[in-house]
């Protein structure tokens, strides 16, 4: 008995102790109030902060506004940071514009470039002009390219629109063309269309086929619409299908549905049985009468 009531009051402590966590889940008054203050939530009352918990929130309450302000928030209050902070803000806030401008950002405004970082700017601006034109954007201004730039510009565009001609995409303009990149155009463009009647695309015209061609393109549809009839796809069109072929699907056919009969997996039509294949399949395989 005694033994008893001693591990009882061992045991006390750290079943107390064991079960502080689950106590410790529903948060009390001032904890609550503590996080909404740190959170900057109206239900939080300030008058009943201790002086430490008061710091800790001011602490929270700075460093918030200073990631606001670093961030361009409306939320920001200049008037709140301190002299390092407001200097900090000021240089991350010119990095960050003359970044814009170097990218041609709309968000560049210029008049707070320095003029070396002005000059950097009109620089970049101009490159990516050259650019702009070269591969025929909306934004190209000729009207800012130096005459050698607008020579290299003419030949990159006259380059750009043969490429486009030869693989049939962009804006081609064949009256651009030389005599032998019109030959070159007709050559690709008459592989291209080749191509797609042999792969059954849709932008096929069978009219500008050769006949080796022709037979190609014939051979390959067939190719493909027996696979489809192999595959008993929808889209199978039998009528298509040689005598030859049509013989062999039916036989495939016919072994299906005979393994399927015997075997009592899969789709089983006993009408389509010879008298010894229905004699062969098993009585509980065998389909209930309908």
């Amino acid at each position: 008995m005694n033994m008893r009531v001693s591990l009882e009051k061992l045991w006390a402590p750290v079943l107390c102790f064991g079960l502080f966590p689950l106590f410790a889940v529903a948060q009390s008054p001032a904890v609550k109030n503590l996080d909404a203050c740190k959170a900057g939530r109206e239900t939080c009352d300030r008058s009943k902060l201790s002086p430490a918990e008061a710091a800790d929130v001011a602490r929270v309450v700075h460093t918030r506004n200073v990631i606001n302000c670093r961030s361009g928030f409306d939320s920001c209050d200049r008037s709140k940071l301190s002299e390092p902070e407001t200097i900090a803000l000021a240089v991350a806030a010119h990095k960050s514009n003359a970044a814009a401008c170097q990218d041609g950002m709309r968000s560049c405004d210029k008049t707070k470039l320095t003029p070396a970082e002005a000059q950097d700017s009109s620089a970049a601006d101009h490159h990516r002009n050259v650019a702009d034109c070269k591969d025929g954007v909306g934004s190209c201004d000729h009207s800012k390219l130096t005459p050698p730039e607008a020579a290299d510009v003419n030949a990159a565009r006259h380059q750009l629109n043969a490429s486009d001609c030869k693989n049939g995409s962009g804006l081609c303009d064949h009256s651009q063309l030389t005599p032998s990149e019109t030959k070159e155009v007709a050559t690709a463009e008459h592989e291209r269309n080749a191509r797609n009647c042999r792969n059954g695309w849709d932008d096929c015209d069978r009219s500008k086929l050769t006949a080796p061609e022709a037979d190609q393109s014939a051979t390959a549809e067939h190719e493909r619409n027996l696979a489809l009839c192999r595959g008993s796809q929808e889209t199978c069109d039998y009528s298509k299908l040689t005598p030859s072929e049509s013989k062999a699907l039916a036989e495939t056919e016919h072994k299906r549905n005979y393994t399927a009969c015997l075997n009592g997996y899969g789709y089983c039509d006993p009408a389509r049985l010879t008298a010894s294949e229905a004699k062969a399949i098993p009585a509980e395989h065998k389909p209930l009468p309908r």
